[in-house]
């Protein structure tokens, strides 16, 4: 244990010395380093390909499932579009330093409202090596420094991608320990990270409901709480049924394994006999298990019985609970009661209805007719997301660059004193 209290403690030494230097890098300086590491990324494919297959092999080993594997998974084409994604980063506008605002003081003093970055994120989270590279692009443009504690299942990939993108940095200026990643796959690392209030300005953790809850359990240091999923979508009477299924599948099986991915289907009792069973097929036709309540049972008996637990359940697989309800005020107590503060979404026709659940349901992202699955840093359009946070403070929702800033006032003045 001492000796993984002494590695972290180096790491966050050499984080803390390159906080000031990259603050202060300037947009052109980051600009080369983002698209110089997006070429290395490029050139090295087969390096990290080969890491990969070694974290699949042992996925499959240690019963992943589908849906993780194909978050862990790196293809040509994937490291292709994560390159694409640092070179996205390069193109946006730079906040630091930024202006946000400014007055002046009937005293003549001048004040000026500035973004700055955090500092040093500490960045914990599960098996995405594309997150890794995700988070090195928006910290370094930004101007925070990044310690990185990935998962074990993607250990060897994380190890591939940050030494390749650490080598390009360093050739193109970024100060030496900007970006690190802690190697030790040991979950007492993850604990002594949570305590470094010395060296890290805020943590923010990217995984399922037991990460999110060990850190905020047990975090010191300040965190930005990034979201669980339990997301609804709520059919009500006077949806489009076609509309209503196709954004039912979309939400639920272009990527099950993810935070903005349906949990639950809420459908209005009064169509729920002519929605459902048409609705339910085309669950089965994608090998999606369905967990309906005792009325969803009734009309499609096939389905699986939900329980009490389904209701609050982050699948993150091919599996949907089943609920009809009796009205819109009812679809509106369940998501409050089960939801997790995410993305949710209503399929109709009645503006009022629509107005109602757009005011009353509490979330980061609320839908009107559209898939959840767009709630994601490139689908409104911040180029690239650290992450969708739930909670209120200091941001919410898809944390672009923007969300990764602090304030700093500047004041000038002309010899005022108080």
């Amino acid at each position: 244990m001492e000796q993984i209290k002494q590695e972290l403690i180096a790491i966050g030494k050499k984080a803390k010395n390159a906080k000031a230097k990259l603050a202060n890098m300037s947009t052109n300086d980051k600009n080369k380093a983002l698209l110089a590491m997006a070429d290395a990324l490029e050139n090295n494919k087969d390096i990290i390909l080969k890491a990969n297959s070694v974290d699949i092999e042992n996925g499959e080993k240690n019963g992943l499932t589908k849906a993780l594997l194909d978050r862990l998974l790196l293809t040509e084409q994937r490291i292709i579009d994560i390159a694409d994604g640092l070179r996205q980063v390069a193109s946006l506008p730079d906040p630091i330093g930024e202006v946000m605002s400014g007055w002046q003081r009937p005293n003549g003093l001048k004040i000026y409202k500035t973004r700055v970055p955090l500092g040093v994120i500490g960045i914990i989270y599960e098996a995405r090596p594309n997150v890794t590279v995700d988070a090195i692009g928006l910290c370094l443009k930004s101007g925070n420094v990044v310690v990185l504690k990935g998962g074990s299942e993607a250990i060897n990939s994380n190890i591939a991608v940050v030494k390749i993108i650490q080598d390009a940095a360093r050739e193109a200026g970024v100060p030496e320990g900007s970006i690190q990643l802690i190697e030790i796959t040991d979950r007492a690392a993850t604990g002594i990270l949570l305590k470094m209030n010395d060296y890290i300005d805020v943590i923010i953790p990217r995984g399922g409901a037991g990460l999110i809850q060990m850190v905020v359990q047990n975090s010191t240091v300040p965190i930005i709480e990034t979201g669980i999923g339990v997301c609804h979508t709520f059919v009500d009477a006077s949806a489009d049924f076609e509309m209503a299924e196709k954004i039912a599948i979309n939400a639920k099986t272009t990527r099950p394994g993810v935070c903005n991915a349906m949990e639950t289907l809420l459908v209005h009792e009064s169509i729920a006999s002519q929605f459902l069973p048409s609705m339910i097929k085309n669950f089965e036709q994608h090998e999606v298990e369905v967990r309906g309540c005792e009325r969803t049972k009734a009309i499609c008996p096939n389905a699986k019985s939900a329980t009490e637990e389904d209701w609050y359940t982050e699948y993150l697989d091919l599996i949907v609970s089943v609920k009809v309800v009796n009205s819109v005020e009812e679809a509106i107590d369940h998501v409050m009661t089960y939801g997790t503060h995410h993305s949710e979404s209503i399929i109709t026709k009645d503006y009022n209805n629509a107005q109602k659940f757009k005011s009353e349901v509490d979330a980061a992202a609320v839908y009107v007719n559209a898939s959840t699955r767009f709630t994601d840093g490139f689908e409104f359009g911040f180029g690239a997301e650290i992450g969708i946070s739930t909670q209120k403070l200091h941001t919410r929702g898809p944390m672009g660059l923007p969300e990764l800033t602090s304030i700093k006032y500047i004041v000038e003045g002309s010899g005022q004193i108080r």
